[in-house]
């Protein structure tokens, strides 16, 4: 059987198989990339911006298409989908207007020379990494800055996003980009890591758990490659007091639940003060069990299936590692006696740093909910995992609430809001949350040669 098979998580029924590349093509991948990124890197970046512009109409033309792919292949409530792909567009038309000026030559003091320029120039051949959970967004946070680098890329999508990569690279064909400049290959872990050791290959990005960023990351050193990792995450969501708990309830559950909490940056941890802790595990307990569960194409439902079965039993199986030794299951964790993926979304208390799940990321619909007497043992939970993709701190006062946000140990600190992606904004973790930043002007500052050039007359 294949590698790259399509098993719709809604259904369980396996719609279509993808032929894996051979290992004899693996070489030859590398020097068809190399070919395109020597022709692409000559089209001048206005240009390459004009081809990032059409990629974003195009998303935009066949959202329903490219929509309807992921919630198929991964179960993305269509709502979300079509959300997903109008964040994917928006991230190509922000490097189409923005990268132009990010590759401006920046005058430096001279220092006895006539002149001294830092030069932002591409690197070569890309490797990317992609993971299932945002299968356009993703993808997009990689593709777009290197793409308006000159940088040329090798896709390498998840397993079961064989055909929305496919799609993927009809547009960006279609838009203008070689077909050398940008290749969609599926592959598998070892073919990767062969493709690593070419000397083509300049660079990886890899976004998904820690043993693959770890496995990935080794090859890369070893070949002295230029690596970025987005990797796993355990997102704190501090709440100091409200004025509306309903509210806080409302965004709470919402983020908790959005992919079917298939985000790395979804917001596991509540920590939540004593006088307010009682009210808001009632008030999330209610707004999980109101959650409708359901068929993700059915405009009622607010929470589809996960990625597949495995991915389901892994998360009720941590649930119940939980409460065997000794967290409060408030609502929910099994599974729904219906063919597919589904899981009834759970909250859990009485979470210690003995168990599991206090230091483990649990991917899908389960919020953990700890409480604590002091702002400085918030602080403490917060931190006290190796984690640090995001967090956000929840309070009236915005000067207290931003304090507390700057002692936060993550990469993306929020103060009433969480997970806000936007094109313009870094992305990125500490600790095993990965290193490196996507998107914004960083996006465009990790796969590039910064190159110095200085003129001197005598």
């Amino acid at each position: 059987m294949s590698a790259y098979v399509t098993t719709n998580p809604t259904t369980g029924v396996t719609e279509r198989e993808f032929a894996l590349l051979s290992d004899d093509e693996i070489d030859r991948l590398a020097q068809r990339s190399a070919t395109g990124y020597e022709r692409w890197r000559a089209v001048p970046a206005t240009e390459r911006a004009d081809t990032l512009a059409r990629i974003a109409d195009l998303y935009e033309k066949r959202a329903d298409e490219l929509a309807a792919a992921i919630t198929t292949e991964m179960g993305k409530v269509t709502k979300e989908a079509a959300g997903e792909v109008q964040l994917a567009a928006g991230i190509y038309r922000w490097y189409a207007e923005h990268g132009p000026d990010l590759l401006v030559d920046e005058p430096l003091d001279p220092q006895g020379a006539d002149e001294s320029l830092v030069q932002h120039r591409p690197i070569g051949p890309l490797v990317g990494v992609m993971p299932w959970n945002y299968p356009y967004y993703q993808v997009a946070r990689f593709v777009a800055p290197n793409l308006m680098l000159g940088n040329s890329i090798i896709l390498k999508h998840a397993s079961i996003c064989a055909g929305s990569s496919a799609l993927m690279a009809e547009v960006v064909h279609e838009a203008g980009v070689p077909e050398d400049a940008y290749i969609n290959a599926y592959a598998n872990s070892d073919q990767i890591a062969t493709l690593l050791e070419n000397d083509a290959i300049r660079g990886v990005s890899l976004t998904g758990s820690e043993k693959a960023g770890a496995a990935v990351a080794e090859v890369a050193a070893k070949n002295l490659k230029k690596a970025v990792l987005e990797l796993g995450g355990s997102d704190p969501f501090v709440v100091l007091d409200t004025a509306d708990m309903s509210r806080l309830i409302k965004v709470a559950s919402r983020a908790r639940l959005s992919n079917t909490g298939q985000a790395c940056n979804s917001p596991k941890r509540f920590i939540v003060p004593d006088e307010l802790y009682d009210e808001f595990v009632d008030g999330l307990v209610q707004a999980f069990d109101d959650a409708v569960v359901g068929d993700p194409t059915d405009a009622d439902t607010k929470v589809g299936p996960l990625s597949s079965v495995t991915a389901r039993d892994t998360v009720a199986q941590q649930v119940q590692t939980a409460v065997k030794q000794g967290a409060t299951l408030r609502t929910g964790g099994t599974a729904l006696d219906r063919d597919g993926a589904f899981l009834q979304p759970a909250v859990l208390t009485d979470i210690t740093p003995e168990m599991d799940a206090y230091s483990e990321e649990i991917f899908g619909p389960v919020a953990m909910v700890y409480r604590y007497g002091s702002v400085d043992e918030a602080v403490q939970v917060a931190n006290d995992v190796q984690f640090g993709l995001s967090g956000s701190v929840w309070g009236t006062d915005l000067d207290k609430a931003k304090e507390v946000a700057d002692r936060l140990d993550v990469g993306m600190a929020y103060v009433n809001e969480h997970g806000t992606t936007l094109p313009g904004l870094p992305f990125g973790g500490v600790k095993r949350s990965g290193f490196g930043r996507e998107l914004g002007r960083w996006g465009m500052g990790e796969f590039v040669n910064t190159r110095l050039r200085r003129t001197s007359s005598r």
